[in-house]
């Protein structure tokens, strides 16, 4: 029998964590974190990570696990929330899936999407040095020739995770997507596809960034500079990160500065609402509904019912 887990996505900025303590305390589950920010030590208010009051509401798993100067895979993420997914198991308890990267929830459910592919340091050479002499731009353009479905969830910043979906394309001469076409999951697994209107959604975005810089992200980041972290750190490629480089440089203002989150963070929950419309079993909930949210919740109790 397989196992059962809840997945539960969408954009950023759209509840995921209020949503997922809701389903935790419903039907006795534990949250795993699918965020690839969230997983570092320190990155608290510009990830979103959830609050101390609400990690004590609900027990969460894959936070505050790397040190912001360390690297994380995909294949990591899947590697550990496997195993937290079989201990959860096997002590009744429901693993719940939260967060916004498309990535991880794709490689826990179809691992061999990412992870099956073996390295190539010549192809990986071979598209670091594009990156070098000709930049982000040109190499983000050649991913969304050969792979654009990969492309619609990659940041062009994001350029290993770029070279490494060339890499598999250049290996395996499929897309990425293509190599999931008729794969079942090895898990008996529901998402729930949290959206908005985007207007509302944009307004949420917009509110939570200037709310980030009121609750001293700009000090947050300036500590984790000082510590020893660059703006080359992968941590630092998140949105609500990477943009204080140029704040910092003197380039742009502090008005700038938050025009700069507020529009990667709504160019990413474009991107974010476009991978999920298009995933299997996937049930899209309109958080402002009342009556969505409870046949979503309904769903869910039926489906844990079933064996």
């Amino acid at each position: 029998m397989k196992q059962k887990i809840l997945l539960i996505g969408g954009p950023t900025a759209v509840g995921k964590t209020s949503f997922g303590i809701k389903c935790a305390k419903l039907f006795d589950g534990e949250i795993i974190s699918a965020d690839c920010e969230q997983i570092y030590k320190t990155l608290d208010i510009g990830s979103a990570k959830a609050s101390k009051e609400e990690q004590s509401q609900a027990k969460h798993h894959l936070l505050d696990i790397k040190n912001p100067t360390e690297e994380f895979s995909v294949a990591e993420f899947k590697n550990l929330a496997s195993k937290i997914i079989d201990d959860l198991t096997n002590k009744n308890k429901l693993p719940i899936v939260v967060g916004g990267t498309g990535l991880y929830m794709q490689a826990l459910l179809f691992p061999y999407s990412f992870c099956s592919s073996t390295k190539d340091d010549k192809i990986r050479q071979k598209y670091s040095k594009i990156l070098d002499e000709k930049g982000k731009d040109y190499l983000f353009a050649m991913l969304e020739k050969v792979d654009p479905e990969s492309a619609k969830v990659l940041h062009k910043n994001d350029t290993k995770r770029v070279i490494r979906a060339l890499e598999i394309f250049e290996q395996t001469g499929k897309k990425k997507s293509e190599q999931q076409e008729n794969i079942k999951s090895e898990y008996d697994y529901k998402l729930i596809f949290l959206n908005d209107d985007r207007k509302s959604l944009y307004d949420r975005i917009n509110y939570r960034v200037e709310k980030m810089m009121n609750d001293g992200l700009e000090q947050e980041v300036k500590n984790v500079i000082s510590s020893g972290v660059s703006f080359d750190n992968q941590s630092m490629q998140g949105i609500g990160y990477r943009e204080f480089r140029d704040y910092f440089d003197g380039k742009i203002n502090k008005k700038q500065l938050i025009e700069k989150i507020q529009q990667d963070s709504r160019n990413y929950a474009k991107r974010q609402i476009t991978w999920f419309k298009h995933r299997p079993n996937c049930i899209e909930v309109n958080i402002s509904s009342l009556a969505e949210i409870e046949n979503a919740l309904n769903n869910i109790k039926d489906w844990i019912k079933e064996k």
